[in-house]
């Protein structure tokens, strides 16, 4: 704060000529637009805190423990209004930090990330006058972003820009892998889109490294058609193999597409400079192709099988990925009765840890399931089999929920 940011001796003069001529709310309104114009964003929190509690009857001093019950919900509704007011123009100054302990609780996600991507693309297009600047306040949007969990697919961009795609895929892992898969998904998908432009860019340099003509649109696919002979690294191994366990959880075409290319890069790669997955995805490279291949119709049959077989020879200690997996190419292949009868042949170990599909909520459950088929007798059996009481009472209710709704929506032209 400057010498011009304090309040002068008219000042002074001027706000308490005016709460004696006409009285405290003016002056509070005068002192406002002066704290506003001297960007004394903290200080004109405080005022409205201090106005909000004589608004609802409160003497001028207190603290949150002296609000009564009945006047809590007036008093907060005037304070996270007063987070708004001096929140946005924290943000808009790049005071990322500052401005999210006023707009942590007051602001909507998607408007709090929408003006933290325009004020990213802001930065990134004035940067180069202040680079120590520009980096601290990238630093600050990845930490709301990213950790606070705001907009992960801006913050891992962010990172990949900033501090390259090692870090992006290490704070993915311990930021955003923790997060329910449809909030995983778009970051995932910007980590398969980042490297699947690496390897695209580089299979392009090999083709001028040797004098070939490179295909007009650098297709990952075309390209491993052209160089079939090419044993070459244009990525780096364990980001590959990273990013193709990450993208597991997408769901959209496009990303999914982009990883079965990624994932028939990785197959043709010699064995000695890849890393083992645990199962069913031993062969990073090999099982992942036939993973999102079959997503996007390719190998769909042979998928299928492998992964089946996978599922069937599991042994104790893989823990329930290779169930899991299945259970998840089943649904994505719109078979929900085969999902169901998968699900249900997974083995039933108390200790084992869940999947990190099972634990983000990427697999549906069996109620969902049989939903999804009409398989609720077989459901029912399964839960008098395995003693689940539980699901067997949640079953009896959402099909009885289930055929209300079909007798509502009537029959189908």
């Amino acid at each position: 704060m400057t010498a011009s940011d304090h309040a002068t001796t008219d000042e002074f003069d001027t706000l308490d000529r005016i709460c004696a001529d006409s009285g405290p709310e003016a002056m509070f309104d005068a002192l406002a637009t002066s704290l506003s114009a001297r960007r004394r964003w903290h200080a004109l929190f405080d005022l409205r805190i201090l106005q909000a509690r004589l608004a609802v009857g409160l003497p001028p001093a207190g603290g949150p423990a002296d609000i009564p019950a009945d006047l809590r919900d007036r008093f907060d509704e005037r304070s996270l209004a007063a987070c708004r007011e001096v929140g946005w123009p924290l943000l808009e100054e790049g005071h990322v930090s500052a401005a999210w302990m006023y707009l942590r609780a007051a602001a909507e996600p998607a408007e709090m990330s929408r003006r933290l991507e325009a004020l990213a693309a802001r930065v990134s297009a004035e940067e180069g006058g202040d680079d120590e600047e520009a980096a601290r306040t990238f630093e600050e949007i990845v930490g709301v972003t990213l950790w606070e969990g705001v907009d992960p697919a801006l913050g891992i961009g962010l990172v990949i820009r900033t501090q390259g795609t090692c870090n992006a895929i290490t704070a993915y892992e311990q930021a955003v892998s923790r997060l329910p898969a449809a909030r995983q998904r778009p970051a995932a998908g910007v980590l398969v889109s980042h490297l699947h432009a690496e390897v695209s860019a580089g299979l392009a340099q090999e083709f001028e490294r040797r004098g070939l003509d490179a295909p007009p649109e650098i297709s990952i696919a075309t390209c491993l058609e052209r160089l079939a002979d090419d044993p070459g690294l244009h990525v780096d191994v364990s980001h590959l193999q990273s990013v193709l366990r990450i993208a597991r959880v997408c769901d959209d075409e496009p990303t999914i597409r982009r990883a079965w290319e990624l994932a028939s890069y990785a197959s043709r790669l010699p064995p000695d400079v890849v890393y083992p997955g645990e199962p069913p995805f031993e062969n990073v490279g090999a099982a992942s192709r036939l993973f999102y291949g079959s997503q996007i119709g390719v190998e769909v049959a042979d998928a299928l099988r492998y992964f089946r077989t996978e599922a069937v020879g599991a042994e104790p200690m893989s823990g329930t990925l290779p169930c899991d997996t299945l259970v998840l190419l089943l649904t994505r292949l719109g078979r929900p009765a085969e999902a169901l009868h998968a699900a249900l042949a997974r083995p039933r170990n108390e200790t084992a840890m869940p999947s990190p599909l099972q634990a983000a909520g990427a697999i549906p459950s069996v109620i969902d399931l049989a939903a999804a088929s009409g398989e609720w007798e077989l459901l029912r059996r399964a839960c008098r089999e395995r003693g689940d009481e539980i699901t067997f009472a949640a079953a009896l209710v959402a099909e009885r929920h289930q055929k209300r709704s079909d007798v509502q929506r009537g029959p189908q032209v």
